[in-house]
């Protein structure tokens, strides 16, 4: 009977036990051996192998790298189709022409990039009015934001660089200025959430 009373089925008066309570003192011997292997199959192995840099010193890491932004700069010099570039990206090439360029024009490059502030700030807000319903008044609405902050940022940039040029060559200085906002400002306009 004080068998039925700790059952959970019955409701007794007694409490019941938890359900894993006698679970602490069973012990399991060291001679029971364990059954089954794991092993880690040949081929996941080898690709394991392949793709880990851990054990890699940095100089092979180094020199692996470089021959991969090689192998893609050759692409670039001797275009050919090849979806292996896509499937393989770095950013290591695009750096270091980054910092090849702004070696010799630095203060320009600086300028530019913090003259895309506006731009962004128009981001922000077309994101944020995409978020009502399309129509008409939304697309003026984000048209309106675009061209102001499009100004801004040409306006804040021309005051920047306007120094560095000879006065008879700030329109030359300004229109690749202008070029580079004007498309930033249309993927910010024309960009729709899929």
């Amino acid at each position: 009977m004080a068998e039925a009373a700790e059952s959970p089925g019955n409701a007794g008066t007694a409490s019941p036990r938890p359900l894993f309570a006698g679970l602490s003192d069973i012990s399991i011997s060291q001679d029971i051996p364990v059954e089954g292997e794991i092993t880690i199959p040949v081929r996941s192995q080898i690709r394991e192998f392949d793709s880990s840099t851990l054990n890699e010193s940095v100089q092979n890491t180094i020199m692996r790298d470089l021959k991969a932004v090689g192998k893609k700069f050759m692409h670039v010099l001797y275009p050919r189709k090849s979806n292996t570039l896509l499937r393989d990206w770095d950013l290591w090439g695009p750096l270091i022409l980054c910092v090849t360029l702004a070696l010799s024009f630095f203060q320009s490059l600086c300028v530019l990039g913090y003259c895309i502030l506006p731009l962004t700030v128009a981001m922000l807000i077309c994101r944020l009015v995409l978020l009502a319903e399309p129509g008409p008044v939304n697309f003026m609405v984000r048209l309106f934001v675009v061209i102001v902050m499009f100004a801004w940022s040409i306006v804040a940039s021309t005051a920047f660089l306007a120094d560095s040029q000879p006065p008879n060559r700030k329109a030359l200085a300004v229109y690749p200025v202008f070029l580079f906002y004007f498309v930033i400002s249309w993927m910010i306009l024309t960009f729709t959430p899929q």
